[in-house]
């Protein structure tokens, strides 16, 4: 697949860049706060090479506002305690335009009341629905929630006669936030929870927590957890000799649970972003002209298949070029406000249209279901 500067960063570019009047002034300081090394390095080391590859190609066709975009990036480590103290080095010290981060909720959670507190936009591309719901004036948030996992997950439960479920959970921000949407939604799919178990990110082996599980004879399990730990509750569902259907969560779905859990992880399902199938879907798909270009450019720079986690960073970008462009300034006051009034705009994961009461935009079908066939993550039937 073959991309070009007058691909997407281009059309970008002339769209943002307004009247040759607006003379530079400085470079515009994008602020991210990521896990690209520790536990979570699988979140936030895709989004890192996303963000530096899409700040290349724009400032390549000319930048915005006939600005250059600058990142200034710090690394939380998986430590959500962290991102509370980054955050504000991004904003009292480094003095950035916008923040976009963290892939977790609990970290994001953390930075929160410092840039409501600063007035400074924050785009998260973390998954919790806590993050915008209630809203919050200076927070947006790009991949659909938990909440919206759930509903998906249960629908296609549903569709399949499917209607007692035990819940194995992490103790994360992510786990727990997941764990309290999966059960307010559940009985609105006649959904019937009749186990409850949760595992610690750093947990070795889940044999107990599933023994428990297979005693109470449900007809499918939904783990909500990230990796590694997720991948060793796959493992260990085989090992107790459960054969029930096997739902995992959105946080998971990428390359490597599929690699850590091995053969263990045939058949699992789980909600996910087209951008994890993206070979699956047809031309047709709304998505596909955004993917093609994204997909493309990230194959020929870094020779591997981008991940969900890389794709909705590069949303939370996209979002803030474009209103950048339609407020033409990066005065922080006008931005938030423009993001608020984004209207049908096209991100890799849906259309996305924004309000004083939505700062997500997106809906639970945005979500693709997709299962493990042969190694790897395809759309399920």
């Amino acid at each position: 697949m073959k991309t070009s500067l007058a691909g997407l960063a281009l059309a970008l570019a002339l769209t943002t860049t307004g009247s040759a009047t607006l003379a530079a002034d400085g470079p515009i300081r994008i602020g991210t706060v990521l896990s690209v090394t520790g536990p979570l390095a699988y979140l936030g080391d895709p989004a890192a090479k996303t963000l530096d590859l899409w700040v290349d190609r724009l400032n390549a066709a000319g930048g915005v506002l006939g600005r250059k975009l600058e990142l200034v990036s710090y690394d939380d480590v998986g430590e959500a305690s962290k991102a509370n103290g980054l955050v504000k080095r991004l904003i009292d010290n480094d003095h950035v335009d916008v923040v976009i981060g963290s892939h977790s909720t609990g970290a994001t959670m953390a930075m929160v009341p410092v840039v409501e507190n600063a007035h400074m936009p924050l785009i998260s591309p973390a998954g919790g629905a806590i993050i915008i719901d209630p809203v919050k004036k200076w927070v947006f948030k790009t991949p659909p929630t938990d909440r919206m996992a759930a509903e998906r997950v249960y629908g296609h439960m549903k569709a399949k006669g499917i209607t007692k479920v035990a819940l194995l959970c992490e103790t994360s921000g992510f786990g727990q936030s997941a764990r309290k949407e999966a059960q307010a939604v559940a009985a609105g799919f006649g959904v019937s929870i009749v186990a409850d178990e949760a595992f610690a990110p750093k947990d070795t082996d889940m044999v107990a927590q599933l023994t428990k599980i297979r005693d109470a004879a449900p007809q499918a399990v939904f783990v909500l957890g990230t990796n590694p730990a997720a991948a060793i509750v796959t493992k260990n569902y085989r090992q107790v000799g459960l054969t029930q259907p096997l739902y995992q969560a959105h946080s998971v779905t990428s390359q490597e649970y599929v690699d850590l859990a091995g053969a263990a992880a045939e058949g699992v399902v789980a909600p996910a972003l087209p951008v994890v199938v993206f070979d699956d879907l047809p031309s047709s798909d709304p998505q596909y002209p955004r993917l093609a270009d994204y997909v493309g450019a990230y194959r020929a720079k870094f020779g591997q298949d981008p991940a969900a986690y890389g794709a909705s960073a590069l949303d939370a970008l996209l979002l803030y070029v474009d209103a950048v462009g339609r407020a033409g300034t990066t005065d922080r006051t006008a931005v938030r406000d423009a993001l608020e009034k984004t209207s049908g705009f096209v991100t890799t994961a849906s259309m996305v249209s924004l309000s004083a009461t939505d700062h997500l935009g997106l809906k639970a079908d945005t979500f693709r279901m997709i299962e493990v066939r042969g190694g790897k993550w395809h759309l399920a039937p």
